[in-house]
């Protein structure tokens, strides 16, 4: 058992910081209370969290972290498959290292687990999972898999395509693909429960999504592609989560009615693309403030994962209240992902999951004291010993 005693715990459960104690065994949050008094017989490591932050690990909901590896070039990128612009059964386990230097820049920044899946050249591009951050095996590291279902509007399926001189080369074409590969795998699905077609793996990798258990991932910038996928989502009454969402803060009032998640980001980057031209950090405030649950996403690599607290940081600097930025990067962001049964949240019987700060983790001086992951210490700062 690990007792971490002395804490100023926000546990995401509800608002607000409370002084108190976790007790952790075996691997998963024991007790939650304001004093924890162990049997006399008891055998149990006790950290005196000395009034610092304690809070759930932090969660990327949105990643490519080893499935593109960082200074590896060609060799080390796997992240998108541009051969054929739909590929559902690519599963992202298959490809994601451990050993990339990325994960441990997450666990020193105190991020317990992140959503990876493959990159947005694809109109599907596969299946995400959510992995914990620290682990040499990905089959021991996996929470949700499939966690969700990657499909893509917008320059990149474009771009990747139309220079092969083979559809998609225009975002009608993107939206037609998609319809015509649901309505397929719509269709299987209902033939194979009636014994009237062969196992596919190609469409058995949808059955989740119409089943619900999994939503859409939708790579989606600008206020068109957000509505077509929205759309889409609902022409097929599917889950889904609207990512990067630049533009979402001209719509918020009806991307907040439609009722589909956004994940924000990523905004500490340049503009490099035409449909990135209104990145900016006020996003993630104004589509909370419209009523639209809001996570935040590095995507990892293309600004580095350990910066996810600080673009929470800038985005509240921009609007976002400081409790919906506490949100953004956990419990938030664990509901997205389908994940908040186990992360996301100091609640009693869900993972240990826990990292310390000396302050407000989205301050850029705040350092990371400890991370734990499944009750086990995996950083601990050299001057906290």
């Amino acid at each position: 058992m690990l007792l971490l005693k002395n804490a100023t715990i926000r546990s995401m459960a509800k608002a607000g910081t409370f002084d108190g104690s976790v007790l952790i065994k075996d691997g998963k949050i024991a007790e939650v209370s304001n004093e924890i008094t162990l049997p006399a017989s008891a055998e149990c490591e006790i950290i005196d969290v000395k009034h610092h932050l304690l809070m759930p690990g932090l969660i990327e909901a949105h990643c490519h972290m080893g499935i593109t590896e960082e200074k590896k070039g060609q060799e080390g990128d796997d992240c998108n498959e541009t051969v054929h612009p739909v590929t559902p059964m690519l599963r992202s386990i298959d490809a994601i290292n451990t050993m990339d230097a990325a994960f441990s820049d997450a666990v020193r920044a105190g991020i317990t687990s992140a959503n990876i899946g493959p990159g947005s050249a694809n109109v599907v591009g596969g299946q995400f999972a959510v992995i914990k951050t620290f682990g040499r095996r990905i089959d021991d590291l996996i929470i949700k898999m499939p966690s969700a279902m990657k499909i893509a509007f917008g320059e990149n399926p474009k771009v990747n395509y139309a220079g092969l001189n083979t559809s998609p080369a225009t975002r009608m074409a993107i939206a037609g693909m998609l319809r015509n590969e649901l309505v397929n795998a719509r269709q299987y699905l209902e033939d194979y429960e009636k014994g009237n077609t062969a196992y596919s793996l190609h469409y058995e990798a949808w059955r989740p999504v119409f089943d619900k258990k999994i939503p859409l991932k939708a790579h989606a910038h600008r206020v068109d592609d957000i509505f077509t996928a929205i759309r889409i989502a609902k022409e097929f009454d599917l889950r889904m989560t609207i990512d990067h969402c630049s533009e979402g803060h001209l719509i918020a009032e009806e991307i907040a009615k439609e009722g589909f998640p956004a994940i924000v980001g990523p905004d500490l980057t340049t503009r490099n693309k035409i449909e990135v031209q209104n990145v900016a950090f006020k996003t993630a405030g104004i589509l909370a403030r419209a009523g639209v649950m809001v996570a935040i996403t590095t995507d990892h690599p293309v600004s580095l994962i350990q910066s996810l607290p600080l673009c929470v940081g800038l985005s509240v600097k921009q609007g976002l209240s400081l409790e919906d930025g506490y949100r953004a990067m956990t419990i938030n962001a664990a509901k997205m992902c389908g994940t908040d049964d186990r992360v996301g949240s100091i609640e009693t019987g869900k993972d240990a999951d826990i990292a310390i700060f000396d302050g407000n983790p989205m301050e850029t001086f705040t350092k990371t004291l400890m991370t734990i992951i499944d009750g086990k210490i995996v950083y601990r700062a050299k001057e906290y010993v």
